[in-house]
C-alpha cells in the first residue's frame, strides 16, 4: 500500500525551506502567467482568457498528496496544480492561448480548447494505453460548470474495482486500487445538480474521492447568497458528515485559503481518509480571492465594492505567503533558523516575471513561425500568378496590408486566386493547387482529427463473426439470448462490469443480466441509485482507467437525463484530446414501441445529432445486440446501444457461438430482397416494415428492406445506394419525429451516396407523429407509423406513377 503525505513528512528544516521556497516560487510563476495572460488578450494576441490567480496555495497543497496513478477531474482554473504536479510548463500555457496546434508544445489539446482546460496523455502515438500508474493523470477538462463531477465518480470508484479485480495489463491502470481521484469545483458551480448526484452517489459507494471547493464568494457576478439555500457549502453539506463506524457519508474539512500551513494539514488529512480508508472527502477551501475578475470578459470592479476590493488585496493568498514566510523562525541547536529574507523573497518574485516572459516569448515564435512558414509556402505560388489575373494583385495587396496573419488569412487568399483563376490551365496554377492541397491535408489533420478512434481497435476494424447454428440450436425468448451472452462476456473479459438502476440484484427489468449477480458478484454486476448523469459518469471514468464498463440506461427516454455528459463529455473525449485520451465506454439502453409518453419515446435525433463521436448502435434484436456488444468489447470507441425494448420475449434462435460472433457497425443488412421499392429502417420498426412489405407483395410491389443496424457508423460501403440504383424508390421508415432521425438518413443517402440519381420518385419519409406517443395500444397505433400507414403511404408512390395499375385507396 502507497504511504500518504501525513506518513512521509519527517524531513530537516533545510528540506522544508526549500520546499517552501519551491512552493512560494511556482506560486509567483503561475501568478506572472496569469498577469501576463490577461495583457495577451487585451493586446489581440490571444482571443480569450481564464485564469487560477488567486488559488495558487490550495492547489499547490493538493498537488502534494498527488502521487502517480492519480487522476484529477477538475475546471478550468487549476493552473497551478497543473504545473506543480509536471502536467503544464510556462511555454505550454501560452501554446493553449494562442490555440498551437502543435501537440508537442501543447500537449492538453492540440489547440483545440481555450485556455486552462488541462489534460495530460493516457495513450501513445498508436492509440494504445499508457502506464498511467506511472505518470501523474489528468482527465481532460470540459468547461460546462459542475460537467466534469460525474466522470470523476468513475475514476474514483476504479480504485475500488482495481482492490478485487485484475486482468492481463491491469498493472497499467492500477497498484492494488491505492489511487485517488481529485476533483476540483467552483463554489458556485455546486448548485448544479452534476456536483449533488456525484457526491451523493460517492458517500453511497465510499469511493476515494476528494474534491476541493474554490469558495471565492461569487458566481461570476452573482454572490453566493443566491446561488443556495445557504451560503456556506460546508453548513449545507453537514447531514453528509459520516458518522463513525458507518459505512457512508463523507468527510468535510474547512480551510482559508490564504494558510500555507493549515492548507498541508487539510490535504494531508484528506489524502489519508481517502487513501487509506476510501472515504470520500470534501476540502472546502473558503476566502478565495479572484485578483484579476472571472475572466477576460469582463472586470469584477463593475460587481465588487470597495471594501471587498481591498479586503481581496490584503487577503490574496500569495501576499499572506509571503508575509508567513517572513514572520516565520525557529530555533535550532540555540541558533534561530528563517526561511527567506524580504529581499530574497523580491529576487524570488523578479525571477518569476522573467520565466513567465520567456515561456511566453518562446510560445508566441513558435506560434508564429507555424504561420510563418506557411505564408512563406503559399505566397509565392500566389505571387506567381499575378500576370494571369488582375485580381490576383488585389488579393496579395489586401492580405499584405493585414496587421496580424492567421492560418485562415492564409487559406482565404489561396482560395480567392484559385477562384479567380478557374478555368486556367498553367503550370503555376498547379503548383499553387498542389501546395494547397497538401496544406489543406496538414490542417484537416490539425483541426478535425480523433472524433473517432483511428488506432488499429477502431471498431470498423473488427472482423464480423457470424453466428453459428446447429440442429440443436435452441428457440429461446429473445433475453435468454442476451443473458447467455453477457455470461460468455463477462466470464470472458474479467475487466467488464455492468451497473444500473435494477440491473444486479433482480437482473436487469427484463432479466437479461438474469443470475449473473449471483454468479460474478456484486462488484462487477452492480445496482445503483436512480441518477442516471452519475451512471454515464462511473462509466466514463472507468474507461478511461482501463476497464470495459456497461453503463445501463434503464430506458431511452432516461437518456436525457446523462445526454450532457454524452454530448460534452463522452463524445469529445478523443476529439479534444487529439487522440491523448480514450473512454471506451458502453452505454445499454432499451427503448420503442411500450407504453405511454415516458416510455416509448425515440429522441434518436437528439443522440445523433448531440454526441458525434458516440457510435448509435440500433439492432433489430436481442441476437444482433449480442453480437454488437461482442464487437463493441473488442473495440476501443464508446457506443450506445439501444435494445429493442419489445423484443426480450420474442422467440430467436440462439447462436452456439456466444460471445465469439460479432455484427459489423457501419454495415447494413438486405433482409428481405425486392424490386419496386428499398424500404430503410432500423431497431423495433423493422418488425412492422417487414409485415408491410409482406401486405405491399400481395398488392404487386416488390419491396426490399434493409435494417441498417448502426446509424454511426453510417453504411460504409454504400450499399443502400446500390439498392435504390436497382428498385428507384427510397422509403425511410422510423419512430422518432417527422425530420428526425429519417432526416439524418436521407442525407446520408441522397447526398453522401448519390442514390438521387435513381429516382423515378419522391424519397419518402414515415415517421411518428411530432407529439410523444400516447399510451396503450391505441396510442401506440395512432401516434407511431404501423403497418397500415406504411402500405397505404408506399402504395400511393405506385399509385401517383401508375394510377391504372395501382388505383388510389381513399
Amino acid at each position: 500500500m502507497q504511504t500518504t503525505y501525513i506518513e512521509t513528512q519527517q524531513i530537516s528544516f533545510q528540506d522544508f525551506k526549500n520546499q517552501i521556497l519551491e512552493d512560494y516560487k511556482l506560486g509567483r510563476v503561475s501568478r506572472e502567467m496569469s498577469y501576463l495572460g490577461r495583457r495577451e488578450v487585451l493586446t489581440g494576441k490571444a482571443k480569450f482568457g481564464i485564469f487560477g490567480d488567486g488559488k495558487e496555495l490550495p492547489q499547490l497543497a493538493m498537488a502534494k498528496v498527488f502521487r502517480n496513478g492519480d487522476f484529477r477531474s477538475g475546471y478550468y482554473r487549476d493552473q497551478t496544480f497543473a504545473l506543480a504536479v509536471g502536467a503544464l510548463t510556462v511555454e505550454s500555457f501560452f501554446a493553449q492561448m494562442y490555440a498551437d496546434t502543435n501537440v508537442e508544445r501543447e500537449p492538453a489539446s492540440a489547440g483545440r480548447q481555450m485556455n486552462g482546460h488541462f489534460a495530460t496523455r493516457s495513450l501513445n502515438e498508436d492509440g494504445s494505453w499508457k502506464d498511467l500508474t506511472a505518470q501523474k493523470n489528468i482527465s481532460s477538462d470540459i468547461s460546462p460548470t459542475a460537467g466534469q463531477m460525474p466522470r470523476l465518480l468513475g475514476l474514483a470508484q476504479a480504485s475500488t474495482i482495481y482492490k478485487s479485480v485484475t486482468f492481463e495489463g491491469s498493472e497499467k491502470f492500477s497498484k492494488g486500487g491505492n489511487e485517488v481521484a481529485f476533483g476540483t469545483i467552483g463554489d458556485a458551480s455546486t448548485a448544479e445538480g452534476h456536483f449533488w448526484e456525484t457526491l451523493n452517489a460517492a458517500c453511497a459507494l465510499q469511493v476515494p474521492m476528494i474534491v476541493s471547493i474554490w469558495d471565492d464568494g461569487y458566481g461570476i457576478s452573482v454572490p453566493t447568497k443566491n446561488q443556495r439555500a445557504k451560503a456556506d457549502i460546508s453548513e449545507m453539506l453537514s447531514g453528509f458528515q459520516r458518522k463513525e463506524g458507518e459505512k457512508q457519508g463523507c468527510e468535510i474539512i474547512q480551510v482559508k485559503a490564504w494558510d500555507y500551513p493549515a492548507l498541508l494539514d487539510a490535504y494531508a488529512k484528506a489524502e489519508h481518509f481517502a487513501r487509506t480508508e476510501s472515504i470520500p472527502v470534501v476540502v472546502h477551501v473558503v476566502d478565495v480571492t479572484q485578483p484579476q475578475g472571472h475572466s477576460t470578459s469582463g472586470s469584477h470592479e463593475r460587481y465588487k465594492n470597495e471594501e471587498r476590493l481591498a479586503w481581496e488585496a490584503e487577503f490574496d493568498g500569495l501576499a499572506k505567503f509571503k508575509e508567513w514566510i517572513l514572520n516565520y523562525s525557529i530555533e535550532i541547536d540555540g541558533k534561530e533558523e528563517v526561511i527567506a529574507t524580504a529581499e530574497e523573497l523580491d529576487a524570488i518574485d523578479e525571477e518569476a516575471k522573467k520565466t513567465a516572459k520567456a515561456g511566453q516569448k518562446a510560445a508566441w515564435d513558435n506560434y508564429q513561425k507555424t504561420i510563418t512558414d506557411l505564408i512563406q509556402s503559399i505566397l509565392p505560388l500566389v505571387e506567381n500568378l499575378k500576370g494571369q489575373n488582375a485580381e490576383v494583385e488585389t488579393y496579395i495587396n489586401q492580405f499584405n496590408k493585414l496587421v496580424s496573419k492567421a492560418k485562415k488569412d492564409v487559406f482565404h487568399l489561396a482560395r480567392k486566386v484559385l477562384l479567380a483563376t478557374r478555368g486556367t490551365n498553367s503550370a503555376e496554377r498547379n503548383q499553387l493547387m498542389q501546395k494547397y492541397n497538401e496544406v489543406a491535408e496538414i490542417e484537416k489533420d490539425n483541426y478535425s482529427s480523433h472524433l473517432y478512434s483511428e488506432s488499429q481497435w477502431k471498431a470498423e476494424n473488427i472482423k464480423e463473426i457470424k453466428p453459428v447454428y446447429s440442429d440443436s440450436s435452441e428457440e429461446v425468448d429473445g433475453r435468454v439470448v442476451i443473458r447467455n451472452n453477457f455470461d460468455k462476456i463477462f466470464s470472458k473479459y474479467p475487466e467488464t462490469l455492468i451497473f444500473g438502476e435494477d440491473t444486479g440484484n433482480i437482473g436487469d427489468v427484463n432479466q437479461g443480466l438474469e443470475g449473473m449477480q449471483e454468479k460474478y458478484g456484486a462488484l462487477r454486476i452492480a445496482d445503483t441509485g436512480i441518477r442516471e448523469a452519475t451512471i454515464l459518469g462511473q462509466g466514463i471514468g472507468m474507461a478511461m482507467r482501463g476497464l470495459r464498463p456497461i453503463a445501463e440506461i434503464q430506458y431511452l427516454d432516461y437518456v436525457l437525463y446523462c445526454l450532457q455528459g454524452m454530448s460534452d463529455d463522452l463524445a469529445t473525449v478523443q476529439y479534444r484530446t487529439k487522440g491523448g485520451q480514450k473512454a471506451p465506454l458502453i452505454i445499454r439502453t432499451r427503448g420503442h414501441r411500450l407504453e405511454g409518453i415516458w416510455h416509448s419515446g425515440s429522441p434518436m435525433a437528439g443522440i445523433l445529432n448531440l454526441s458525434k463521436g458516440i457510435l448509435v448502435l440500433v439492432p433489430r434484436n436481442l441476437t444482433k445486440a449480442a453480437g454488437f456488444y461482442n464487437t463493441m468489447l473488442q473495440a476501443d470507441e464508446p457506443a450506445i446501444i439501444v435494445e429493442c425494448l419489445n423484443g426480450y420475449r420474442l422467440k430467436e434462435k440462439q447462436p452456439d457461438n456466444l460471445g465469439e460472433f460479432t455484427v459489423p457497425v457501419g454495415k447494413i443488412e438486405v433482409t428481405k430482397e425486392g424490386t419496386d421499392v428499398t424500404l430503410v429502417t432500423y431497431g423495433s420498426t423493422w418488425r412492422i416494415v417487414t409485415e408491410a412489405a409482406n401486405e405491399l407483395e400481395k398488392l404487386g410491389i416488390s419491396a426490399e428492406v434493409i435494417d441498417i443496424q448502426s446509424l454511426i457508423p453510417f453504411d460504409l460501403s454504400h450499399e443502400i445506394a446500390e439498392s435504390v440504383k436497382k428498385t428507384n424508390r427510397l422509403v425511410v421508415i422510423d419512430e422518432d419525429v417527422e425530420g428526425g432521425t429519417t432526416g439524418f438518413i436521407l442525407q446520408q443517402i441522397l447526398e453522401k451516396q448519390k442514390a438521387f440519381r435513381y429516382l423515378d420518385s419522391d424519397p419518402l419519409t414515415i415517421s411518428a407523429n411530432d407529439h410523444r406517443p400516447a399510451y396503450a395500444s391505441d396510442g401506440d397505433y395512432f401516434s407511431k407509423p404501423s403497418a397500415d400507414d406504411m402500405v397505404e403511404k408506399i402504395y400511393a408512390m405506385f399509385n401517383e406513377a401508375n394510377p391504372q395499375k395501382y388505383p388510389a385507396i381513399f
